[in-house]
């Protein structure tokens, strides 16, 4: 196995926005391919980026050079810290990367006293809900759903996504 490359995570700037645009559409071939879909990329809306870094819940990782090579953009919702968005780009997939940036954000989001970290995701691609589950998080049974976190579901199936793969998944913080 190669060596792991470096990269120092850290929150995200202003002048760094556009970048993390075009982090989202290289990474989203990885995921087209994976789920075998054609169609064109889009990008989370500045105002929501925005939101995110204001927030202090926007995380990127950068390389040696302090060029941004992954994201990962957050919300507070109801106590929980809500993934929006997780992108890491080709040339530094599955080195590593993702992992160290998603657990960054796991330490960050125990440190800042938030219950959890939810998110929705594909339930058979390897790198999203497989990988997930590698660091705790679970599905959680329907009666134990929180309420926000089915509305993000639903509104993923009502808008396109395949409700037989779209999964909510939490890592909840605090239990024995």
């Amino acid at each position: 196995m190669s060596e792991t490359p470096a990269c120092i995570i850290r929150q995200a700037r202003l002048d760094e926005l556009p970048r993390l645009n075009e982090i989202e559409i290289d990474a989203f071939a990885t995921l087209a391919e994976a789920l075998g879909v054609v169609r064109e990329p889009h990008t989370l809306p500045r105002d929501v980026l925005q939101r995110s870094l204001d927030a202090g819940l926007l995380l990127v990782a950068t390389d040696d050079e302090d060029q941004s090579i992954a994201f990962l953009a957050a919300e507070d919702i109801e106590s929980s810290l809500y993934v929006i968005e997780f992108d890491v780009c080709q040339a530094w997939q599955r080195r590593g990367t993702g992992r160290r940036l998603m657990l960054a954000v796991i330490e960050m989001a125990r440190a800042g006293g938030f219950s959890g970290v939810t998110l929705t995701t594909d339930r058979d691609v390897p790198f999203n809900a497989p990988f997930y589950a590698s660091l705790g998080f679970m599905e959680p049974e329907s009666e134990a759903m929180p309420q926000f976190l089915q509305k993000k579901l639903d509104y993923e199936i009502d808008t396109g996504m395949d409700p037989d793969r779209r999964i909510a998944m939490v890592l909840a913080f605090g239990e024995a």
